[in-house]
C-alpha cells in the first residue's frame, strides 16, 4: 500500500475519514521557506465541505494544525507535519456497511484486500476527506512556486455534459463558483440540484493551467511530466481520466494540425500554439502545461442499489445514509490544483540536482 508521493519532497497522507485526525508528512522541504498560514487557510476553505448547496452537509473547519517541520513562520530542515481534527463524524450512518458494499465505491476491494478490517466509515482511508491533507501539502508547494514565478490555476470545465466555454488562460475565474461564464456556472448548479432531488449524483471535467514553468522540468519515458503529474491527480478519489494539451482530441487530427510550429517571441523560442499542453518527449517545453482531469458521479447515492452481503453470499437491496457530495467537482478544484502543485514542485527540485551536478 502507499499513500505517498516524490522523489525529491515525499508527501505521505495519513488518516481515516472518521478517524480523529487527519494529516500529512512532507520531507525533503528546503530550509528557510516561508508559509503564510492565512493563505494557506484560505486555500483549504476552497475545498472544506459543508458551505452550500452542492457540498455535503457535513460541516468541518479544516484547521490545519503544524505539529513539526517549522520554526519561525518558516521550514526548518526537518520534515513538515500537519494534522486536520475531525469535529463532524457519524460512524453509525455507515453500520450497514461493514458487509454490503457500496456499488461505485472501494468497500469491496477494501474488504478483500485488508481481509474484512477495513474502515468503511465515511470510506475510511479511501474517502475524499483524504484530500485536504493533500491541499496541506499542495498549499504550501503552491506558495513556493508563486514565489519562483510559477502559478497554477483550476476551474470547473464542465459538470453533467454542460460546459463552462471560456478560456483559462485569458479570462477571469469566479471565487464562489469557480468557472469563467456565470451563466454556465448557473446551469451547472441547477444540474447538481436536480440529481439531488432525484437521489443521484453527477461528474465533470476540471481544466488546470501551470504558467511560468522553465523548460526542461521531466524526461522520457517513465520521468515524464505527464507521467507524474498524472500519478498526483489520480491520487485523489474519483479521478476516472486525464488528458494534456488537445489530448484525445489529437487522434482525430492529422500530424499538419496538431503539431505546433516553433517561433521566436520576446526572444525566446515558443510554439505558435499549444496542442501538446506544453510537454514534449514527457519534458516541459516552456510553454503553459493545460490539462483536463475527469471525475465520476458520487458513488454515495440515496436512490436504493443492488449489491450483495459479504457474510451471506446472498444479493440483497441496499440504501445509504450519511452525508455526501452531491457533485464533488467544485470543491475538487483546489484538490487538482494542490496535485499539480506537488508534481511541479518535486519536478523543479530535481531539475535543480540535476543542473548542480
Amino acid at each position: 500500500m502507499s499513500e505517498s508521493y516524490g522523489e525529491n519532497i515525499q508527501v505521505t497522507i495519513f488518516g481515516q475519514s472518521h478517524a480523529p485526525a487527519i494529516g500529512v508528512t512532507i520531507d525533503g522541504l528546503p530550509a528557510g521557506e516561508e508559509i503564510d498560514l492565512d493563505e494557506l487557510r484560505a486555500f483549504l476553505s476552497r475545498r472544506a465541505p459543508g458551505n452550500n448547496a452542492w457540498s455535503t452537509p457535513r460541516k468541518e473547519a479544516d484547521e490545519p494544525e503544524i505539529q513539526c517541520g517549522m520554526a519561525n513562520g518558516k521550514t526548518c530542515g526537518a520534515p513538515l507535519t500537519a494534522i486536520i481534527r475531525n469535529q463532524n463524524t457519524r460512524p453509525g450512518d455507515y453500520a450497514n456497511l461493514r458487509t454490503v458494499p457500496r456499488p461505485g465505491h472501494a468497500d469491496y476491494t477494501a474488504y478483500v484486500k485488508y481481509d474484512g478490517s477495513a474502515d468503511m466509515s465515511g470510506g475510511g482511508h479511501f474517502s475524499g476527506r483524504l484530500t485536504a491533507p493533500l491541499c496541506i501539502a499542495g498549499g504550501i508547494c503552491k506558495q513556493i512556486l508563486k514565489r519562483e514565478g510559477i502559478e497554477i490555476k483550476a476551474r470547473i470545465q464542465a459538470i453533467g455534459g454542460i460546459e463552462d466555454p471560456g478560456d483559462i488562460l485569458t479570462e477571469e475565474i469566479g471565487t464562489d463558483f469557480p468557472v469563467i461564464h456565470v451563466e454556465a456556472g448557473a446551469k451547472m448548479q441547477e444540474c447538481i440540484a436536480k440529481a439531488l432531488s432525484e437521489g443521484d449524483s453527477v461528474g465533470g471535467i476540471i481544466e488546470c493551467v501551470v504558467t511560468g514553468l522553465p523548460v526542461g522540468l521531466g524526461g522520457p519515458l517513465f520521468d515524464g511530466m505527464e507521467g507524474r503529474i498524472s500519478q498526483a491527480v489520480f491520487g485523489i478519489p474519483a479521478v476516472k481520466g486525464i488528458e494534456f494539451g488537445v489530448g484525445f482530441a489529437s487522434a482525430k487530427l492529422r500530424g499538419s494540425e496538431n503539431n505546433d510550429a516553433f517561433c521566436i517571441k520576446d526572444g525566446y523560442v515558443q510554439t505558435e500554439t499549444n496542442r501538446c499542453g506544453g510537454i514534449l518527449g514527457g519534458i516541459t517545453n516552456g510553454m503553459p502545461v493545460i490539462f483536463r482531469a475527469a471525475f465520476k458521479p458520487t458513488p454515495s447515492i440515496s436512490r436504493p442499489q443492488k449489491s450483495v452481503d459479504l457474510t451471506t453470499g446472498e444479493e440483497t437491496t441496499l440504501e445509504i445514509k450519511g452525508r455526501h457530495d452531491p457533485c464533488i467537482v467544485p470543491r475538487a478544484v483546489p484538490v487538482v490544483e494542490a496535485a499539480a502543485a506537488i508534481a511541479v514542485y518535486d519536478a523543479l527540485l530535481g531539475r535543480r540536482k540535476e543542473e548542480n551536478r
